[in-house]
C-alpha cells in the first residue's frame, strides 16, 4: 500500500524525531543509523545499532518518492514497538506477519538465522521490488533473533 506519510499513526502521536544533514542522495522510508553529525544508510552490518526511519519532509513539500539532496537536514523519526511505518522493503514475495531485518541499501528484508528482528509485514502479501514502500509493524526491541 503506497501512500504519502511514512509514519502511519495518529497525528496527534508522532514519535520522536531526529533532525540531522543526511549523508547522501536517499530516498524517505529507508532505515538509517544516527551520529553526532548526519544520518547515514543502515545496512546488515548495522544490525546491533538503533535504526531510525527516514521521513520526508512534509511540511516543506516533499514527497516520499522525492529523494533528499545529500547534506540537507533529514527528518527520522526514532520508532516505538508496534508503531505502523512505510519502510521501502528488498526485493522478495512477502506474507503477511513476515519477521524483517535490515538488508542493504536501508531496506528491510525477510529475517535469517540469528538476525535481528526489527519488524513484521503489515501490508498485502504478494511479491515486491526492490525499494517499493509497504506498511510494516515496528516489533518489540525485546524480539529475539531468528534461529536463537
Amino acid at each position: 500500500m503506497a501512500g504519502n506519510v511514512i509514519y502511519r499513526g495518529p497525528i496527534k502521536d508522532e514519535p520522536e524525531t531526529i533532525n540531522l544533514p543526511v549523508a547522501g542522495a536517499y530516498l524517505p522510508g529507508i532505515l538509517v543509523t544516527e551520529s553526532a553529525t548526519a544520518l547515514t544508510v543502515a545496512t546488515a552490518s548495522d544490525m546491533q545499532e538503533e535504526l531510525l526511519v527516514l521521513s520526508n519532509t512534509r511540511f516543506a513539500g516533499q514527497d516520499v518518492a522525492t529523494a533528499y539532496v545529500s547534506g540537507n537536514t533529514g527528518v527520522a523519526y526514532r520508532p516505538r514497538p508496534n508503531e505502523v511505518y512505510q519502510i521501502r522493503l528488498a526485493a522478495a514475495t512477502y506474507a503477511k506477519g513476515a519477521a524483517l531485518t535490515i538488508g542493504a541499501s536501508g531496506y528491510l528484508t525477510a529475517v535469517g538465522d540469528a538476525e535481528v528482528i526489527y519488524a513484521y509485514f503489515d501490508d498485502t502479501p504478494g511479491a515486491y521490488s526492490a525499494g517499493d514502500l509497504a506498511d510494516v509493524r515496528w516489533a518489540n526491541q525485546s524480539t529475539t533473533p531468528a534461529g536463537a
